[in-house]
């Protein structure tokens, strides 16, 4: 096993038809170093070479075939960019054309007429005729059916094109591989497991997955590896959760008193949902229990997120301790403060505001009555996170937009407290349960499905841009009743590259449209005093129509606005329009998103914004988004502690793979807490192995 594993960490150079220069390719452009690292760049897709067609029988939508027969002759079409060569194939079944764009001369003088050929290309139609654009073209002496198989295709650079490695070269350097493994690759997981789950071995398992002889070994080699990689995924988020639960004892909040008593019974501006009474439970069950909080909580835009985690703070203030809340924006975080002060009303509660902005003796009054206990609840933004801000007794800290805050800032507010305080994670952005277990497998979840009585759901509509008479209409009606509007642009000036609205066009063109009603705008370039002047303007009502950019996605609160219109829809996920979205049907009015994007779309974006009319479900948007954008894309990602690459499983549809990996890594610990049983040694051994290079944010939410 040692000798297998010495062998896999040589240097590809030295792998027979690499050498210096390809290697150092290879390092460059795909991080392939070692022989394990060939061995583990996996093909991103196979053609199945196991049969010939016929001519007669292709469509347009079959995927790569493989024909045999001869040219007859060829033609070429077209003048200067448009010119293309066409050769007659046949098979004596049917003709076919074979398409070049380029090459032309190359392909001329390469392949003759009336000489057998084995076709190899996918069908498309042109012109109301069957043809394949660039096929390849190999003589038919010698084909053998059984010997080609699932050919597997590997996904290489253009440069690595260029310099003559293409996904034939990565073939052959892992098929020389392979030959070289004069004994079976050593296994990563227990053998008990691989027996329990029916798992292909690993050295079969890495063999098929590149030359697999039919789709079903396929299937069976890409079910084994998928599974390891989220078995060590979930052993490690579950392992370290268990640890710091065991490390890290909590604060014990033994009572819920007067504090809270009073505003529930007399403040409480109107009923809780069951749905924020079944979450204040859980964490009230949770501060109660002795080990230490880690939360997160879900809850769409208009949730009553801050009211549950103003109820929660105030259950830290009846045990003698303070509570701190950290938002992603001053406009947010002073949003907050007064919405505390208006719930608290003449409560003995002390609020106070922490943000860039507090300067001078109004700042050091601040940090006075957080140091002597004076302010029982904090609001900030990373402010915050200042050595000179000391807690007297930090007990409970609650983050709202997680996504905005790294996991280092996180772990700074640990050293403000005597042991780690309570934390309650917020986000209005819904997590798909996959991605949940996976970025936030170490937090318990709760969630607020239920939006508070009396909200209407907010109507959306998509408009097409050269339709603006009647856009412009539907705003006018809702100003004219006294609402106000948003407008939200993708760009803030004019970019040479994308033809599409700018926020300076779009601003001096409304302010042309509607001349009646004051405009704001509000861009990312923007002095932050300048943005928050302009923000408030908009709150107060001074103006009607807000411009923006996607900067109000996270906070405001305007009640009034009843109209949300997205410029450039098609340039913006899911995720995205769903924020902005929630930034209107705040008060009791019929509200209106309006998406407004060009006539022709993509595919995927016609179902984005198909999606977005039908849904206002928050998870059931999430979940889209993950299956059309894949996981990569979501904020945060790279900041929640994901310790392994995943290089073939994937979250947005291997849901059941990664239940299956969650469980039985639950299992594993359950049965050997301490990591001490024998069986296990291999699985600790390779978990110590993948961590080796990640940084150890284990004690952290």
């Amino acid at each position: 096993m040692t000798r297998m594993y010495d062998m896999l960490q040589q240097d590809i150079t030295y792998l027979p038809g690499v050498g210096p220069q390809r290697a150092k390719l290879l390092k460059d452009e795909l991080q392939i170093g070692t022989l394990r690292d060939l061995l583990y760049y996996f093909p991103y897709k196979h053609i199945d070479r196991t049969r010939l067609y016929y001519i007669h029988e292709l469509t347009a939508d079959m995927p790569y075939v493989q024909l045999r027969g001869h040219i007859l002759s060829f033609e070429t079409e077209g003048e200067g960019r448009k010119r293309r060569l066409v050769a007659h194939f046949t098979d004596g079944h049917g003709k076919v054309e074979l398409v070049w764009f380029q090459g032309i001369k190359y392909v001329m003088s390469r392949y003759k007429l009336h000489t057998e050929y084995i076709v190899f290309g996918k069908p498309s139609v042109y012109g109301g005729r069957i043809n394949i654009a660039h096929p390849d073209l190999d003589p038919a002496d010698g084909f053998s059916l059984s010997a080609l198989g699932m050919q597997p295709y590997y996904t290489v650079t253009e440069k690595m094109k260029r310099q003559g490695i293409n996904s034939r070269s990565l073939e052959r350097f892992t098929a020389t591989l392979f030959s070289r493994l004069d004994a079976p690759l050593p296994e990563t997981l227990p053998a008990y497991i691989v027996e329990q789950l029916c798992l292909m071995p690993l050295d079969e398992a890495l063999r098929k997955v590149h030359y697999p002889a039919t789709a079903e070994e396929l299937r069976r080699a890409m079910l084994r590896l998928k599974f390891e990689e989220l078995f060590y995924l979930q052993l490690n988020i579950l392992r370290y959760a268990r640890d710091r639960q065991c490390r890290y004892r909590g604060f014990v909040f033994a009572r819920v008193g007067g504090a809270f008593h009073r505003f529930y019974e007399e403040r409480l501006p109107f009923s809780l949902t069951g749905a924020q009474k079944r979450v204040i439970r859980e964490i009230r069950h949770d501060m109660g229990s002795g080990r230490q909080m880690n939360r997160l909580l879900q809850g769409d835009v208009g949730s009553g997120k801050t009211l549950v985690a103003l109820m929660c703070m105030l259950i830290a203030v009846d045990n003698g301790f303070q509570a701190c809340i950290m938002a992603p924006t001053e406009i947010l975080a002073e949003q907050h403060c007064a919405t505390f002060r208006q719930f608290l009303g003449d409560m003995d509660v002390e609020v106070a505001l922490l943000t860039g902005s507090v300067k001078g003796k109004q700042r050091e009054a601040v940090l006075a009555g957080i140091r002597n206990g004076d302010i029982q609840i904090l609001v900030g933004t990373h402010a915050v996170l200042e050595d000179t801000v000391d807690f007297r007794s930090l007990g409970l800290v609650v983050i709202d937009e997680q996504h905005r805050f790294g996991v280092a800032q996180r772990a700074r507010l640990w050293g403000k407290s005597a042991q780690p305080p309570h934390v309650l994670v917020m986000t209005a952005t819904p997590i798909p349960r996959t991605l949940a277990m996976t970025l936030y497998g170490d937090l318990d979840v709760s969630v607020i499905d239920e939006l508070p009585p009396g909200r209407k759901p907010i109507r959306t509509m998509h408009r097409f841009d050269n339709n603006r008479e009647g856009l412009y209409k539907a705003v006018r009606q809702q100003l004219d009743e006294g609402r106000q509007a948003y407008v939200v642009f993708p760009l803030i000036s004019e970019s040479e590259k994308m033809d599409i609205k700018n926020l300076e066009d779009g601003y001096e063109h409304l302010c042309k449209v509607f001349p009646e009603y004051k405009i704001s705008k509000v861009h990312g370039r923007m002095k932050p005093a300048e943005k928050d002047e302009e923000m408030r303007k908009f709150q107060s009502g001074e103006t009607r129509i807000l411009v923006a950019t996607t900067v109000i996605e996270v906070g405001v609160n305007v009640p009034n606005a009843s109209v949300m219109v997205i410029e450039n829809a098609e340039r913006f996920g899911l995720a995205q329009l769903h924020q902005l979205r929630g930034r209107v049907g705040r008060g009791a009015d019929q509200s209106y998103c309006l998406l407004v994007t060009r006539y022709q779309l993509s595919e995927d974006t016609r179902r984005r914004i198909q999606i977005m009319t039908e849904t206002n479900d928050g998870f059931e948007i999430a979940e889209a988004d993950l299956k059309l954008r894949g996981p990569g894309d979501l904020e945060g990602t790279q900041q929640s502690g994901v310790a392994f690459d995943l290089k073939l499983a994937n979250l947005a549809r291997d849901g059941q793979i990664l239940q299956l990996a969650r469980d039985t890594a639950q299992r594993v610990l359950d049965g050997d807490p301490q990591g001490t049983l024998q069986e296990n040694a291999l699985l600790w051994q390779q978990l110590q192995a993948l961590r080796k290079a990640h940084v150890d944010w284990s004690a952290i939410s």
